[in-house]
């Protein structure tokens, strides 16, 4: 039987889902189809389970430690089954709460998976989605007024290091391993490639990163990046820049071998397993974008500033279209885009004013420009600079390392950027992000009053150092 509705989602992940409920909210008849559980990657084999696991190793690693806080303890171990067991519980108690928001907005849900079909009985349009059930009943036809494509991505990898599950694994895999393997070789130096080291290394396993550019974290600023270089190589991981990594000399016997072109020359490296952390690739096939107009460039789909396809009743957001692969960003691509297919008038984002975020210990968060962006920009750029170690309540939390970085225009005072490391500052970014928005000056964020003692006043006294003015530096 066929369905009408206002609007059809392909994918119930963060961007779907949100979407979803911002259609209910302006009264389109909304459906979703997904094909695995509502909150897809985000919830299930990224965002989420990973920050749990990060969040057991960090207490592992702080209870070690315990005896510089007059806090004396016996031996300390990690059961990793109940490390799981905590992520699972976590994943599981948002899944249900997704689940009871599809039912507040009397949103439909379709567990299966959904393709868009072409010009047919249904519509002379592209854009009737046909579901393919997972419980094997026969397919649903939905006749929606217009479809938004949320299909997300997926972990890409790198042919001959194909994915076992034992040896060779991608960030899927390792959220669910059952055990801590002794090594880890991780293949990528980006975001989630910190993260996996900085977790794995706080719970004691061996880790060797191998990073293609000459830094890790490279679209981070150079201080950033040289920091965290620096801090991670204190906790015991061992980094390897501008490494090529041979994967026809990939050995799997009891663990992995394999070699990398560094500088020129070829060095072995060994582990029980090997992770390939080497970016994400869109959910593009298997949908029915052969039956429309839609593009593909560089295999993601094209989109206008308010997420239209070539095929202008057909919208697409989050990863599937490429630019910033974060969940914050898929949200709100997908309330603009239900905003414009309702006829409201919503702003196209402004990506420079997306804050970003590594979750890694020290943690990285960063918005607008890097110093050297600002620069090829053609900025004459001032930089004010503030540690965490002239800070009381990073004393007292024992976690001193890093700094807060604000880059501004010299000849206009303009906000350019704000980049940070160390303790919390993902929690911190978003008084950045608003000054951001709100165009403000390094001396207005001065002269907000920041409370003492909190981490946040590293904030005010990069601004002050912005023009020489530090009270505490």
């Amino acid at each position: 039987m066929a369905r009408e509705y206002d609007l059809v989602i392909l994918g119930g992940g963060t961007g779907g889902y949100v979407a979803a409920i911002k259609a209910a909210q302006l009264g389109l008849k909304t459906a979703v189809v997904e094909k695995g559980k509502l909150g897809g990657t985000c919830l299930h084999k990224g965002c989420i389970p990973s920050k749990a696991l990060l969040r057991s190793a960090e207490v592992y690693a702080q209870t070690k430690h315990s005896e510089d806080f007059g806090v004396m303890t016996s031996e300390v171990s990690v059961n990793f089954s109940k490390v799981q067991e905590r992520k699972t519980k976590i994943v599981d108690q948002l899944h249900k709460g997704v689940q009871m928001l599809m039912k507040k907005g009397k949103i439909d849900v379709f567990e299966g998976m959904g393709r868009i079909l072409g010009p047919s009985i249904f519509s002379p349009m592209p854009g009737t989605i046909s579901v393919e059930m997972n419980d094997g009943s026969e397919n649903e036809m939905l006749i929606p007024k217009n479809v938004l494509i949320a299909t997300g991505s997926r972990p890409r990898t790198l042919p001959g290091l194909e994915v076992d599950g034992q040896y060779v694994l991608t960030s899927d895999e390792a959220l669910v391993m059952e055990s801590l393997p002794t090594s880890m070789i991780i293949v990528g130096g980006g975001v989630i490639g910190i993260e996996w080291a900085s977790m794995l290394s706080d719970f004691g396993v061996e880790v060797t990163v191998i990073e293609y550019a000459d830094r890790i974290i490279p679209t981070e600023d150079l201080e950033i990046s040289k920091e965290m270089q620096r801090l991670m190589k204190k906790k015991g991981v061992k980094i390897v820049t501008s490494a090529k990594v041979l994967p026809e000399t990939l050995v799997k016997d009891n663990g992995v071998t394999i070699s990398a072109e560094v500088k020129g020359e070829n060095k072995e490296f060994s582990a029980e397993r090997l992770l390939v952390s080497v970016g994400r690739q869109a959910n593009v096939e298997g949908i029915g974008l052969e039956n429309t107009e839609i593009q593909i460039d560089r295999g993601a789909i094209v989109t206008n500033e308010f997420y239209q396809t070539k095929e202008s009743h057909i919208y697409a957001i989050g990863d599937v279209i490429g630019g910033l692969q974060l969940a914050h960003v898929a949200s709100h691509e997908g309330i603009v885009a239900v905003e414009h297919m309702a006829n409201k008038t919503p702003e196209p984002i402004d990506y420079n004013l997306v804050s970003k975020c590594i979750y890694s210990t020290p943690e990285v968060a960063g918005v607008g420009l890097t110093e050297q962006q600002a620069i090829d920009k053609g900025h004459k750029v001032k930089v004010g600079k503030f540690s965490f170690r002239a800070i009381g309540k990073a004393l007292v939390f024992g976690e001193s390392d890093g700094f807060v970085k604000i880059i501004a225009d010299e000849e206009t005072d303009d906000l350019l950027g704000v980049h940070m490391i160390g303790p919390h500052v993902t929690d911190m970014i978003s008084e950045a992000g608003l000054a951001m928005v709100l165009d403000a000056t390094p001396w207005e964020i001065a002269h907000t009053i920041h409370p003492h003692p909190t981490l946040s006043e590293a904030i005010g006294e990069a601004a002050l150092a912005v023009d020489g003015k530090a009270i505490h530096g």
